[in-house]
């Protein structure tokens, strides 16, 4: 009798102990349940991989094409890290205005770590006090608009650097490289106000050039390893890791080169680097800057004064030229203002042009710098248009999608059109979250005045002075708008074109 007990006792006891696992992993289940029904839609996800399959050499054009199946907010996986991909504008007021302390982090990724200490610049650093102080040294003593003002002569001078060079092109019918043009350009005026001189001409701006491209394409690569910790070893493989080595040695022994210049130098006349090495020997300020932090400042001057700068110089000349009656009308508005005898036409001229500031518009719109605007971290768990999302989900806002939505910008959306915002009120500065060339909300672009104000005066002088024509590529006009691959997208082919001087 005992042992029926005693199998009674353990029959039950098994009994309440299943019992009590089955509601434990029920309740699991429920509460996945329930979270996968609040989540957004999301496509079905390889094994192990999950959806990196289904990104091409240029992700903002696949993002695109499958938000078009999945809707404006969609939930991917990149391996085992879930990623929110933000295509509409209306989404974005969510995440960019309506929960911006909570998506303002940025995430740590392989090549951030390697290139920038972690995130020892303001462009990638973590939201916090460091962040803080490091934007507010950047803005005070390069990117406030009485500071950008200064920097006028410098623009106007490097300008006319570029244009003597197209005149003695035009002079003897030959052609240019304006691609080439649009990065020397902005990396010499980048130089004068940051570093104190250029180097047009000696290895130090040409290893600067070059390195500030590798980094951009570096840093729009969606390493294996990155999300699928088992397959790092590919990385390792295709030459990724030793890249971002080989790049960081090299950017470093070059910023200490600037560095040690400007030590031995003295303060003879105070710029940018001088002003960062002040604060660093400051121990009373309550900030402390490493030198490590000098270079990575200097190369976010280079990053958002040179590589975003030259692209849209070059996409801007480029939808021109391929634009026959929206380049005649652009002449027509800047030859009838400009001062008579006078062969540059300055800032204080070009402030009145409508149709130039258009066609700018314009070119940010179809040709955004940075097409996805710089990944997002989500610091804790939010509700976006009534959807779940967990904190540590990375955020990517493609800005290249949002600008060129046909519910908003019209069924010509793919067209280049400057006519669309002559009577438009949107401006750079992210207000209106369907036109986010420079981002939006707490990390939006402080560089946006020197871009535009080297920008405008710049185009201003080349279509002012210039006719221009370009030889008929191979494959027509879609050679013209081919996409190199990188965190920013310039042209895959340099724009070559044959100016003739009007003066």
């Amino acid at each position: 009798m005992s042992n029926i007990q005693e199998m009674e006792k353990m029959l039950m006891f098994s009994l309440c102990l299943t019992t009590i696992l089955t509601l434990v992993l029920l309740r699991k289940f429920l509460k996945r349940t329930a979270i996968k029904v609040n989540r957004p839609p999301s496509p079905w996800r390889l094994p192990l991989i999950g959806n990196l399959h289904q990104l091409s050499l240029h992700p903002h054009r696949s993002l695109r094409s499958l938000s078009l199946q999945y809707g404006p907010l969609m939930l991917l996986h990149f391996g085992r890290v879930p990623i929110l991909v933000v295509s509409s504008g209306e989404a974005a007021q969510e995440v960019l205005k309506t929960h911006d302390h909570k998506f303002a982090n940025r995430p740590r990724s392989k090549a951030v770590r390697g290139l920038m200490d972690g995130g020892r610049d303001v462009v990638f650093a973590p939201y916090g006090e460091y962040w803080r102080q490091m934007k507010s040294v950047c803005i005070l003593n390069l990117l406030t608009n009485k500071m950008v003002s200064s920097f006028e002569t410098v623009r106007e001078e490097e300008v006319n650097a570029m244009i003597r060079k197209l005149e003695k092109a035009s002079s003897t019918s030959s052609s240019e490289n304006l691609s080439e043009l649009f990065i020397t350009l902005p990396s010499d005026v980048t130089s004068r106000v940051a570093l104190g001189r250029k180097h047009s001409e000696d290895e130090t701006a040409r290893d600067l050039k070059k390195r500030v491209r590798q980094i951009m394409e570096l840093l729009g690569e969606f390493p294996i390893g990155e999300y699928v910790p088992l397959l790092a070893w590919l990385d390792r493989v295709r030459g990724f890791n030793g890249k971002i080595k080989e790049v960081s040695q090299g950017f470093s022994d070059l910023m200490d080169k600037v560095v040690q210049e400007h030590l031995e130098a003295g303060n003879q006349k105070a710029d940018f680097v001088d002003i960062l090495l002040s604060i660093e020997k400051d121990k009373n300020n309550g900030f402390q800057v490493e030198r490590n932090d000098i270079k990575f400042m200097i190369l976010d001057m280079f990053i958002g004064g040179t590589s975003t700068t030259s692209t849209l110089l070059e996409w801007t000349m480029t939808e021109l030229i391929r634009k026959p009656e929206c380049l005649k009308k652009l002449q027509d508005e800047i030859r009838s203002t400009m001062m008579p005898n006078t062969s540059y036409i300055k800032e204080k001229e070009v402030e009145n042009m409508r149709y130039l500031k258009a066609v700018i518009k314009e070119a940010l719109r179809l040709h955004p710098s940075l097409p996805l605007i710089l990944p997002r971290l989500l610091s804790e768990d939010v509700k976006v248009k009534g959807y779940n999302i967990a904190a540590g989900t990375e955020v990517i806002i493609n800005a290249w999608a949002i600008q060129r939505d046909t519910a908003v910008w019209g069924p010509d959306a793919e067209e280049f059109k400057p006519e669309r915002h002559l009577e438009s009120a949107l401006d750079y500065h992210g207000k209106d979250l369907n036109y986010i060339p420079f981002g939006s909300g707490r990390r939006i672009c402080p560089g946006i005045g020197l871009a535009l104000g080297l920008a405008e005066v710049t185009v201003a002088n080349l279509v002012g002075r210039f006719d221009w024509k370009v030889e008929a590529g191979p494959n027509g006009d879609d050679s013209d708008l081919a996409e190199a691959i990188g965190i920013d997208v310039c042209r895959k082919f340099p724009l070559i074109a044959f100016p003739t001087s009007v003066m």
